[in-house]
């Protein structure tokens, strides 16, 4: 049974029901819509740019299932993924499109499109988001489908940082050094008794989105200008804060598992993060880790997944944890109660990365002059494009994101997505590195 089957069976009790996948990224944005920011914590990438990372839905769905669009997917890259056979679904797209919706927001606004889901209702065909907000509830709603998975306020409730380091407290797991503030006023002691025990401290929302509803603190000086700008809010001013001691040289970890609607738990997948020179490279799987650090994971798994269920949750989750220079394992830091990165690239793993070879998960940052289609970035790529007959290769997996900014007046932010599959984590390494050398000279030589 593959990764969708297993997901399948585990939601609908019925490994052979249909998905109508929804990959509506940053979901987060939704759950923290009213909820307290840290100030200058909330610069964000482009919406644009980020709500077409919906387009990695292709090579998660099965054969049976479909998979909602924003927009048509560029006819060479639709083949290439085909011709892969990384691609087996069927893909529809939003008629009523703006770039700063997010695909649910798109379908919402899409007639026709509405009355094609509405069509794939037979008892046996579930909507299955990225993660649940009251958006893709009204989406169930208009088209009849219904949700695999929990409702959106247990969504939100459970994503919380402060969920989790009360649920990592509570279960006696290994935290980081920290304290929660739910009021501004308890911010000061919370900084203060942090900083005392040497090193960075860094605040987090509880809701933050994607790591950027975060402020690292170096200094008491830094945390007093953090201080003055935030207590004007008033002492009693909700925060809703985590305040945690900064490890140094920690490896950062993501695992996923699967709570099911039995509350059984299923363990998935554990990626390290890719540091070159403090810059972040990717995500490389698969990980080898000491036996203690695993077994402290699978152990973490049950105990986190039980709770969740306890709280009414059931779906993917994606959990953050931190192996530190002295061998600790801090098993939680945030838990994700959506689909993450992961999660859309296990078919890949299962087809294309079979046992004794590696992989990292790229995403490559470009600053085109003008659109590029999928054509032009195979001819740069060259040899070092994957064709899936078991050699080395640069396996693109989202295209969209490349144009998404683009606006027809001079040069804008794009990224390309990709898996580059080799022999070793440090072969897989190097065709990262070259990748981005090739694509850098395709939009460098502009027009």
């Amino acid at each position: 049974m593959n990764f969708l089957e297993r997901l399948k069976r585990d939601l609908t009790g019925d490994a052979g029901a249909r998905f109508v996948l929804v990959n509506n990224f940053e979901v987060e944005r939704a759950w923290a819509a009213g909820e307290p920011k840290l100030p200058g914590a909330g610069i964000a990438f482009a919406g644009a740019t980020v709500n077409r990372m919906e387009e990695m839905g292709v090579l998660l769905a099965g054969e049976d299932d479909t998979v909602v669009l924003k927009a048509p997917m560029d006819p060479q890259f639709a083949a290439y993924l085909s011709g892969l056979g990384a691609s087996v679904g069927r893909t529809v797209w939003a008629e009523n499109s703006e770039p700063e919706r997010t695909v649910t927001e798109d379908a919402l606004e899409s007639p026709g499109l509405l009355s094609e889901l509405r069509a794939l209702n037979d008892g046996r065909t579930y909507l299955m988001p990225l993660g649940i907000s009251p958006a893709e509830e009204a989406l169930a709603e208009a088209t009849g489908l219904p949700l695999a998975g929990s409702p959106a306020r247990v969504c939100k409730a459970v994503n919380g940082k402060i969920f989790s380091r009360e649920l990592v407290d509570a279960a006696g797991l290994t935290a980081v050094p920290g304290r929660i503030c739910r009021t501004v006023g308890e911010l000061r002691g919370a900084l203060s008794g942090q900083l005392e025990q040497g090193g960075r401290v860094v605040v987090k929302e509880s809701l933050g989105v994607s790591g950027r509803g975060m402020v690292v603190v170096e200094d008491e000086r830094g945390a007093a200008r953090l201080l003055r700008l935030i207590e004007r809010r008033g002492e009693e001013a909700r925060a809703d804060l985590v305040v945690e001691s900064w490890i140094e040289r920690a490896q950062d970890l993501n695992y996923q598992f699967v709570v099911s609607r039995e509350g059984g738990v299923r363990f998935e997948t554990v990626k390290a993060a890719v540091l070159r020179g403090g810059v972040h490279q990717g995500h490389s799987f698969p990980v080898e880790l000491p036996g203690a650090a695993m077994d402290g994971i699978l152990e973490a798994c049950e105990t986190l997944g039980k709770a969740l269920f306890a709280e009414g949750y059931v779906g993917m989750v994606g959990v953050d944890a931190m192996l530190g220079p002295d061998g600790t394992l801090y098993p939680c830091l945030e838990i994700n109660a959506r689909f993450n990165m992961s999660t859309y690239q296990n078919r890949i793993a299962e087809r294309f990365i079979p046992d004794g070879r590696h992989a990292l998960a790229a995403t490559i940052g470009l600053r085109p002059a003008r659109p590029h289609t999928f054509g032009e970035v195979a001819e740069a790529l060259g040899d070092l494009v994957f064709d899936g007959s078991g050699g080395d290769g640069v396996l693109v997996n989202n295209f969209a994101t490349l144009n998404a900014a683009a606006t027809g007046e001079g040069g804008f932010h794009g990224r390309i997505y990709a898996i580059c599959i080799a022999g070793s984590a440090e072969a897989a390494l190097g065709l990262r590195q070259e990748a981005e050398r090739r694509l850098r000279e395709l939009v460098e030589a502009g027009a």
